[in-house]
């Protein structure tokens, strides 16, 4: 192996060229808009920050695209980036100015320097949700925030910190090699500001990430792709920065030339069905299939005609699952299910009666997969082993009643309890299992008139969550739990803005006319005036809660 160097610049620039390429076994660009931001902290501080891998090769490997475009390559030999693409994938589009998006967030990432930063060190490199959330500004009553943000050198930028004087953004001080623009922008005016020489040599520095020099590692032409793969596991094994999937996903590859088109192009056509699952899913899916179990350890001793016969067998085995949950079961789309390991479950059962299935067994899996959603199967303790003895279960023949069985060992009791609903938040999934009943018992919003739905197109129809009693009136009023599921509603975006911070006591008795109270009725509401006022707001949740309960288990097909 030779080892050589390369400077930010340079790997940047054999990225644009196209001279440095990803193989097929690479994961996707995963980071959280936050790494990016510790990465330029740590290179702009001249911390250490690893080394780059990269296997030199003139054979015909199969590629993964760079989350930022290149240039074709005009060269016969391509180096192929085994270790580093998260770390160059995120300079490159910083320092070429290139939009990408990273886990997490709907708007392409901006890192925002402060020219103010302190000299000293502050340790404050945690994602905060506030920091990170999708606004137009940040909560300038939330001073402990601000103050921690003003300490730090660089953030995740949002719209109201872009504007102020102080903060410019990395990618244009890379796009610009005069210091002009930002000064003005920081409302320096000549040169007898002391604040000139200070920005300047802040700028320089971080200009200066440009020139960093990386080791690079520089894996022999001679190497087979196969043993390229076992160095490329190991590597990241040692540091478990890549999940099983992502190392499974290199073993494969390393057997089944081009099986990445394969697995992306299953992965193309359920999100053109309204189901987009992470490629996890779908190899884990596969490994089910080849295997009987999740787990992926036993991949790498997997033939290749056993890997293509199991794709074939899961994939099927997925199609059915998809169409069950969303023409039977009514969850027509992932962002309702608990945990998408209940799509193999349903995937293994419907493969192994052949996709024959009697009334009873459909009646019966269905209750099964609202039971297991409702009380987050897959999401207590270890999901693979639970998934495991479902697997199993299935495999010796088990019928959907016996998966309920496992549940009920489980959970303990399979009806909702009003005091399971308590301290529960949107991500819960008895807030899924709550926009499933509110539907199905004829929930709609209540000036359009339009089913609630995940699909309605447009801003004013698009589905929002709203507090009954808004944040602000229970501010105001020195309450918590504002964002408890029992304060919360589903109508559409347009009838929340008009809505806004009104206590229910001033919009729901004109609404309740106009609608009727079987429209609240449905997302049990209570309408009698008693509990519309702040002060009874525990009061309501507690009632609330009652109902809720009561419609769940309606619902589910259990008794309390």
């Amino acid at each position: 192996m030779a080892r050589a160097e390369a400077t930010v610049d340079e790997l940047v620039g054999m990225i644009e060229r196209g001279e440095l390429r990803l193989p097929e076994m690479q994961r996707q660009y995963v980071w959280a808009a936050t790494r990016v931001r510790d990465l330029l902290d740590s290179l702009y501080r001249g911390y250490p920050s690893g080394a780059i891998l990269v296997w030199e090769t003139s054979d015909s490997t199969p590629l993964r695209a760079f989350a930022v475009e290149q240039q074709a390559n005009a060269f016969s030999t391509t180096r192929l980036l085994l270790d580093g693409q998260q770390r160059l994938t995120s300079l490159s589009a910083v320092l070429r100015g290139t939009p990408v998006h990273v886990r997490g967030r709907t708007r392409p990432i901006e890192i925002l320097f402060n020219l103010d930063h302190p000299d000293e060190l502050t340790f404050a490199m945690e994602a905060d949700a506030d920091e990170e959330k999708e606004s137009d500004e940040v909560d300038a009553t939330e001073g402990d925030l601000q103050r921690r943000i003003n300490q730090m050198a660089f953030v995740v930028g949002t719209r109201k910190l872009e504007q102020l004087p102080q903060w410019v953004k990395v990618s244009d001080v890379f796009q610009s090699e005069s210091d002009m623009p930002f000064m003005r922008h920081a409302g320096v005016t000549g040169f007898e500001d002391p604040r000139l020489e200070k920005y300047q040599k802040r700028l320089a520095r971080l200009r200066a990430i440009k020139k960093y020099v990386y080791r690079m590692d520089v894996l022999e032409r001679g190497l087979s792709y196969e043993e390229v793969t076992e160095i490329f596991v190991r590597v990241n094994s040692l540091g478990a920065r890549l999940r099983g999937s992502d190392l499974a996903l290199a073993q494969i590859t390393s057997r089944w030339r081009g099986a990445l088109e394969v697995f992306e192009g299953q992965q193309r056509k359920c999100q053109q069905q309204g189901y987009y699952l992470d490629l996890s899913v779908h190899l884990k899916n596969l490994v089910a299939f080849a295997t009987d179990q999740s787990r992926f350890h036993t991949v790498g001793r997997l033939s290749l005609e056993r890997l293509q016969d199991a794709w074939q067998r899961s994939a099927a085995g997925l199609e059915f699952a998809i169409n069950f949950l969303k023409s039977n079961v009514g969850i027509d789309s992932p962002a309702l299910l608990a945990s998408p390991f209940a799509v193999i479950t349903v995937a293994a059962f419907g493969a192994r009666r052949d996709y024959h299935l009697t009334s009873a067994e459909s009646a019966s899996l269905r209750q099964w997969i609202l039971l297991a959603n409702a009380k987050g199967r897959y999401s207590r303790g270890s999901s693979e082993t639970l998934l495991d003895q479902d697997l199993a279960t299935i495999r010796q023949g088990g019928d959907p009643s016996a998966l309920i069985d496992r549940l009920r060992t489980q959970v303990g009791r399979l009806d909702i309890a009003p005091e399971e609903l308590e301290g529960k938040r949107q991500v819960s999934a008895l807030f899924k299992t709550m926009f499933l009943a509110f539907r199905a018992g004829g929930a709609r919003d209540w000036h359009s008139q339009l089913a609630i739905s995940l699909d309605h197109a447009g801003t004013s129809h698009q589905l929002q969550f709203h507090h009954i009693f808004p944040r602000a009136v229970l501010k105001e009023a020195q309450v918590g739990d504002a964002d408890d599921i029992a304060n919360l509603a589903f109508i559409a975006g347009k009838t929340n803005r008009k809505i806004s911070d009104k206590p229910p006591a001033a919009y729901l008795p004109a609404l309740i006319e106009t609608n009727g109270a079987p429209a609240f009725d449905a997302q049990c509401i209570p309408t009698e005036p008693e509990w519309r006022e702040v002060a009874r707001y525990r009061d309501f949740i507690a009632e609330r809660r009652r109902r809720i309960a009561a419609r769940l288990n309606e619902f589910l097909g259990v008794e309390s």
